[in-house]
């Protein structure tokens, strides 16, 4: 499977650790789709700072393909990430910088080599998506977005991802019926601790989480996506596929970051 992760990136801050780690949903799909044994590549914009290069260099070391990828003069894209006692996070102050950008016609004709491209909400390629749906079809991840904002954008969408951690049975299988009914193939209704309900092609399955003594459940959602996404495009059957992306983004769970590779924050004491 080629899959692109295409636009945001940040660095996750830690001011509990002192520590400072690569992420942005459509980079942490990227590299879990990769670490999955996919063909995988980024398309978004690093700032010139530390921070910056050390995203490249995960990437790198990912063996993610960066071929579009920008550089941009300023600081890079950052969140601040605060995480308790169970390992659940929230997020503080956050910063885009220099990561929003318009793919050009080049960008398209790169992405036309890959089978799917993978963005989301936090990414503000929105005017951009029908565009970018001509070129590969799309999986959009609409958070906890409202209906009125996804509405618009789901007919160019192949695969959307919605969260709804306070969602009952019904109500997440009524919601995963009227995003099949507006267009995308692939309806993904994430719960938390609920698990998720994940309807393809009139199909639908109730996934369990896997229960794990979670330390950062940062990129847990992502990681599930790429596991999920990879899964299906390699044929298969959508309860297995879902399956085996609950027991992947629970492995994530017991690990800090989004997918590890730590830098101390500037002028912190960094710890584990």
């Amino acid at each position: 499977m080629r899959i692109c992760g295409v636009g945001d990136n940040v660095v996750d801050r830690y001011p509990q650790r002192g520590l400072m780690y690569p992420g942005g949903n459509a980079l942490n799909v990227a590299v879990h789709a990769a670490r999955l044994g996919a063909d995988a590549g980024y398309l978004g914009v690093t700032g010139t700072d530390e921070a910056g290069a050390h995203i490249r260099a995960a990437l790198a070391a990912e063996g993610v393909r960066t071929d579009r990828a920008r550089t941009a003069e300023g600081p890079n894209a950052y969140a601040t990430v605060h995480l308790d006692a169970d390992g659940n996070r929230t997020f503080g102050e956050c910063d885009e910088t220099v990561s929003v950008f318009a793919p050009d016609a080049a960008d398209l004709a790169w992405l036309a080599g890959f089978d799917l491209l993978h963005t989301g909400d936090c990414s503000r390629l929105e005017a951009h998506l029908p565009a970018l749906a001509a070129a590969c079809p799309v999986s959009f991840d609409f958070s906890d977005r409202p209906w009125s904002y996804a509405a618009p954008l789901l007919p160019h969408v192949h695969g959307a991802v919605f969260s709804r951690p306070d969602a009952g049975d019904a109500e997440a299988a009524a919601l995963a019926e009227r995003i099949r009914q507006a267009g995308p193939r692939l309806a993904v209704v994430t719960r938390g601790a609920g698990g998720a309900l994940v309807s393809y092609e009139g199909t639908v399955h109730h996934q369990r989480v896997v229960p794990v003594a979670a330390t950062d459940t940062l990129g847990a959602g992502d990681s599930f996506i790429a596991a999920l996404l990879v899964s299906l495009w390699q044929g298969s059957p959508l309860a297995d596929a879902a399956a085996r992306a609950a027991r992947y983004a629970a492995g994530v769970c017991t690990r800090p970051g989004a997918f590890g590779h730590p830098l101390a924050l500037p002028g912190s004491p960094a710890r584990s």
